[in-house]
């Protein structure tokens, strides 16, 4: 963004002036826009939660500023970590670590870790020097899930928080813009909690920063979740979703949809990578998207947000390809189709 595009110091020292007093405010990072509280106030946490909607057992991650101290909120900063911060830092990568012990349970849902991320966004950046400027200690962390109602699309765009939110908004919550998402997706979580039991490093969210490149740094594989994994953001099996039914759909059934067949009645639209064919069924309405796993993440969230205001009785969305580069888009629209997929099989 450039300078002209970036907020007012005096709107930034505002927010943080909000933050301090244990209000609410929504600031942009790279990947989506966080809903951002003292994680050291339990009440303003709790304020996340409340306006979410989000299950007090689901854990939040905490923001922190470039100069900001790992060490003053995990209890231990293994090698791994350091090699990370390094190479990913400021970026999309949350690291999940053992939390200290002045560490409060309301940011981590009652487990034994906490997740930490610093945000490449400058906006994000002057917003967590602000407030870290008014903490005693200086170092103050954000708690900031994505600014939407939990389970639904995550914003990238200034409007979409506002358009979420417009109760707190009335009521005098910030909502710093700082222009659309880079990313468009939420980080990459990486569980570093275990390593003394010999478990981890572990992948809990794919995202930008991808699991080779992980690999790569560590020198080590990346593993899948386990059944002891700690829970993390965004995780659940149905969750960055749209009003709107979404089915993810493969070729077979695409070709069955261009042709009018098993379609609800009423306007659908249909997402896809493909070149738009020369026809389609009279209530189909073609949506490209980018054939590009970096260009598709950016641009996803914000078309599902424009698709679900257009009054479609279904979104159908092409699968994308199943290879690695694909892996951080495929976990959210898989989520994202979840709750349709559930609710048409009864599982």
């Amino acid at each position: 963004m450039t300078r002209q595009d970036f907020p007012p110091a005096d709107a930034i020292e505002a927010a943080a002036r909000r933050l301090l007093d244990g209000g609410l405010a929504a600031f942009p990072t790279e990947t989506v826009y966080g809903l951002g509280a003292d994680a050291e106030n339990a009440a303003a946490v709790a304020g996340i939660y409340a306006a979410k909607g989000r299950p007090s057992n689901h854990p939040v991650i905490v923001h922190i500023a470039p100069d900001g101290d790992v060490g003053y909120w995990a209890a231990e900063v293994p090698p791994e970590a350091r090699l990370l911060m390094q190479a990913f830092w400021p970026g999309p990568l949350t690291l999940i670590l053992k939390r200290a012990a002045h560490v409060g349970a309301w940011v981590t849902g009652g487990q034994d870790s906490v997740g930490l991320r610093c945000p490449s966004h400058p906006v994000a950046q002057a917003l967590l020097a602000a407030f870290a400027r008014g903490k005693p200690n200086g170092q103050g962390g954000l708690a900031g899930p994505s600014a939407n109602k939990f389970g639904q699309v995550s914003p990238t765009r200034a409007e979409h928080v506002r358009a979420e939110f417009p109760d707190e908004v009335a009521e005098g919550m910030p909502v710093l813009d700082g222009g659309a998402a880079e990313v468009g997706i939420e980080s990459t979580i990486v569980d570093l909690s275990r390593l003394d039991q010999g478990v981890g490093p572990v992948l809990l969210r794919p995202g930008h920063v991808s699991a080779a490149q992980i690999a790569a740094v560590l020198g080590r594989p990346v593993s899948r979740p386990d059944a002891a994994a700690p829970r993390a953001s965004g995780t659940l099996k149905a969750h960055y979703a749209p009003h709107t039914p979404l089915e993810l759909i493969d070729d077979a059934r695409l070709a069955q949809a261009l042709a009018g067949t098993g379609l609800p009645a009423g306007r659908v639209a249909l997402v896809a990578y493909a070149d738009a064919p020369r026809a389609t069924a009279a209530n189909v309405q073609w949506h490209a998207v980018p054939n590009d796993p970096a260009r598709y993440a950016q641009a996803l969230y914000a078309s599902l947000r424009d698709l679900d205001g257009q009054g479609y009785a279904r979104i159908l969305l092409q699968a994308p390809p199943r290879s690695p580069e694909w892996d951080a888009v495929n976990d959210r629209i898989g989520r994202a189709a979840a709750a349709f997929s559930l609710e048409t099989t009864g599982l």
